[in-house]
């Protein structure tokens, strides 16, 4: 190999134990490693300059990613993904139920519609998942990932890599292309064992780092109150039903109806219209209470706000004890009118408040939480009212009547895009583009919702794919062990799956799919075989990249929010790689004989 290549390796097993170590943050590791493998190009003309690598930040796949968190948003922003999901999801009793619940529905999902939009649109709704029914996400993150990447396996339009692979089989005059579900004959037994091993493996082999929320930490228990909705979809349900009862952090009081007042509400307590709900727990869970269809603020100020409720969001105000209002009721020291913003909830050192809203006498140190519109933080920042004004994060109120526009939106957009009639990355800018403008989402949410770690991460580490293929490191590796495998078919399946499953650990599954697939058809042509076999192998290969972070797109995507470790792919990844890797050198030469 060229000095090049053994550079390139030198800086890739850094690369990994600056991952595996975690010595900073995994988007400054590929950034980092990126930038020393560029400048290695400028010694060299095999290394590509570093315009064509930075090119690599507009690969259609990364910008399809990014736009996608905006089809997300204008889902998440309306409910829509709520409806579409709480069916599935549900309130799991335990762990292994949860991962079921969620690893099923998304593999299925995913050998229908390309898998890295699955788990794009899927990340808020887990991560807000794990919060409400206090699951660790790092038992969930990870599971999502992988249930993807085994659902993108049974289809040719389930992953990128199988329409790559497929497009090369076309293109050359000695192969046939493969129908859409003829990949699922190997594809299928993976993903059904994949699963399974998800399933029992997960209790023991996944982290269990960090609750999904901190109850314990946060002094101030808000007393809010709010109001069931006339013709609401609440009515009829039960608590239990209603969702009400398992909000972290929060419990229901009492249900005042009719002028009575309900103490001890049980779980099977049916919500009646104009019910009037007591609540009292941490911030987080209010929030949750303010996004749910069918509840309201039980203060009438709330309607009388200028600005639309879209406009309004939640803000935490401390009382000073220089404020007007500090001795008079809420009502009394008329609150709205003089800061145009609604108490819609009171803390008190950690204590409840037993009263109405509006019969609270304030005191200097209570904790509000406001309803208003954003500028106030603006306008209220430095006045002697307050000690303290911040804006509570995502407490926007959901567009429940744009929901579902949104629905019809995605729902458009899979057709389109399963039809064929136009590609992932078009039938996504067409979706953001219209839930911005049917105001699913506003320019400013959409620009918010895009993870911009994960799209740093997904291009550097496309780009060091690009160096570590022009640097001939790939090419002599393959090289190299299909000359010790001998002339045995079998054998040679078994090491054109080895290389095509290392090169998508460290590079990118398409890259992989790309530089093995000349060398395993040269490899057929040689041996006198059908080439079939080593087609099929490439596709599922190149799709299992379960040990590291960088094997697989979606991998990257779920690495910050599940709060993971490098070694935590190797350890959890490893086996199954095993697994997926017997299945289809078993398979693949059965369904299709050398």
């Amino acid at each position: 190999m060229p000095w090049e290549a053994w550079a390139m390796l030198v800086v890739m097993v850094l690369m990994i134990v600056a991952l595996a170590k975690g010595f900073t943050g995994p988007d400054v590791v590929m950034l980092g490693t990126l930038t020393v493998m560029l400048v290695l190009g400028l010694f060299s003309d095999r290394l590509p300059n570093v315009n064509t690598v930075v090119g690599s930040f507009g690969n259609p796949g990364l910008v399809t990613v990014a736009v996608l968190f905006v089809v997300a948003a204008g889902l998440t922003a309306t409910g829509a993904m709520e409806r579409l999901t709480a069916p599935l999801l549900g309130r799991p009793k335990s762990m292994i139920e949860a991962q079921a619940r969620l690893t099923l529905p998304i593999a299925v999902m995913s050998a229908l519609l390309n898998n890295t939009p699955i788990v794009a649109m899927f990340l808020p709704v887990v991560n807000d998942w794990c919060r409400r029914a206090k699951l660790s996400p790092s038992k969930l993150f990870m599971p999502l990932s992988y249930a993807a990447i085994l659902g993108g396996m049974c289809t040719l339009i389930g992953t990128s890599t199988n329409l790559v692979v497929n497009g090369m089989l076309l293109d050359d005059p000695d192969t046939r292309g493969m129908g859409l579900f003829e990949i699922g004959a190997v594809g299928l037994p993976c993903a059904v064992v994949g699963i399974a091993y998800i399933l029992i493996t997960g209790r023991w082999l996944l982290p269990d780092r960090k609750p999904a929320i901190d109850t314990s930490g946060d002094p101030r228990e808000y007393t809010v109150e709010m109001t069931v909705d006339a013709g609401g979809p609440l009515i009829g349900q039960t608590i239990e039903q209603a969702g009400l009862r398992h909000l972290p952090g929060l419990y229901l009081a009492e249900i005042e109806r009719d002028g009575g007042v309900l103490h001890a509400v049980a779980p099977t307590e049916k919500l009646k219209s104009g019910d009037r709900l007591v609540f009292a727990g941490v911030l987080e869970s209010v929030v949750d209470l303010r996004k749910m269809r069918g509840l309201s603020p039980a203060t009438k100020q709330v309607f009388k706000l200028d600005a639309p409720q879209t406009h309004r969001c939640l803000i935490e105000a401390v009382v000073s004890s220089s404020c007007p209002v500090v001795g008079k009721t809420i009502r009394d020291g008329r609150f709205r009118s003089v800061y145009g913003a609604a108490v819609i909830a009171v803390a008190r050192d950690g204590q409840r408040v037993n009263k109405k809203i509006g019969d609270i006498v304030l005191r200097a140190g209570d904790t509000l939480l406001l309803e208003t519109e954003p500028q106030f933080v603006g306008r209220r920042r430095n006045s002697r009212d307050f000690y303290l004004v911040s804006q509570v994060a995502g407490s926007t109120a959901p567009r429940h009547e744009r929901a579902p526009i949104a629905m019809l939106i995605l729902l458009g957009m899979m057709i389109a895009v399963t039809g064929g009639w136009v590609s992932m990355l078009l039938g996504a800018m067409i979706a953001g583009g219209l839930m911005w403008l049917t105001r699913c989402t506003t320019g400013t949410n959409a620009r918010d919702s895009i993870d911009w770690q994960v799209l740093v991460i997904i291009g550097a580490a496309l780009g060091v794919g690009q160096m570590v293929e022009a640097s001939g490191l790939a090419t002599g590796v393959a090289h190299g062990m299909l000359n010790v495998l001998g002339t045995n078919p079998w054998l040679a399946l078994l090491g054109v799956y080895i290389i095509t499953n290392v090169f998508t650990e460290l590079m990118t599954n398409n890259a992989a799919a790309v530089l093995v697939f000349p060398i395993a058809k040269a490899t057929a042509m040689t041996l006198g075989v059908d080439f079939m076999p080593f087609a099929a192998t490439i596709m599922i290969a190149a799709s299992a990249g379960f040990a590291t972070p960088i094997g697989y797109q979606t991998n990257l995507m779920v690495y910050g929010p599940g709060g993971y470790k490098f070694t935590d792919y190797t350890r959890y990844g490893l086996p199954l790689n095993f697994l997926i890797l017997t299945i289809t050198v078993i398979l693949a030469p059965i369904v299709w004989p050398f």
